[in-house]
């Protein structure tokens, strides 16, 4: 079966740096076959017998733990699930610009009671307008400062679910490249 991992919280803004190259490494070593990443935001294709998706969660983060000597937290998708989500395409309704980014915020979980659509945050311009399949999808609309919010903490914070962030746009890319 081929898995993306998705890998939180690594090369950003400096901190938990790791080179694509050794993150394959990593997964070779710990026994995966075919083993792929996607640009530096650690994005991971890689082939596993095994559909125990919870025991692989747990063996990847142990081999990253140990050989990066702190914690990242994986989530993890079947291709087919990423396929899925990009068919379906849930921003059709909008449109990303130099003002508006589209964002998937991946879960770890699946959230313990069902939110009230749309969530919003005045303070960093995010609206959530779905969750499903694993995923909460978000606008995040350009601040005042001329930022974007960065919709990971408030997705976590108001579903009590940990996740990781990735551009729409580069997750039809991700798809596109786990493909070829």
């Amino acid at each position: 079966m081929i898995y993306v991992a998705l890998l939180r919280g690594i090369n950003v803004g400096g901190h938990k740096l790791i080179k694509m190259k050794e993150l394959t490494r990593i997964f070779t070593d710990a026994g995966f076959k075919n083993v792929r990443t996607y640009v530096a935001s650690g994005n991971v294709i890689f082939e596993s017998g095994s559909a125990n998706r919870a025991a692989l969660t747990r063996k990847i983060e142990k081999a990253l733990q140990k050989a990066l000597g702190y914690d990242v937290t994986v989530v993890l998708r079947t291709l087919s699930e990423i396929e899925s989500i990009v068919n379906r395409n849930p921003f059709k309704k909008y449109e990303a610009s130099k003002d508006v980014m589209l964002c998937v915020v991946f879960l770890a979980n699946e959230p313990k009671t069902k939110p009230k659509l749309p969530l919003v945050s005045l303070t960093d311009n995010l609206e959530v307008f779905e969750v499903a399949e694993g995923t909460a999808c978000v606008v995040s609309r350009r601040k005042k400062t001329g930022w974007f919010g960065f919709p990971n903490n408030f997705v976590e914070k108001q579903l009590n679910v940990v996740g990781t962030t990735r551009q729409w746009s580069s997750v039809s890319k991700l798809l596109k490249f786990a493909e070829t």
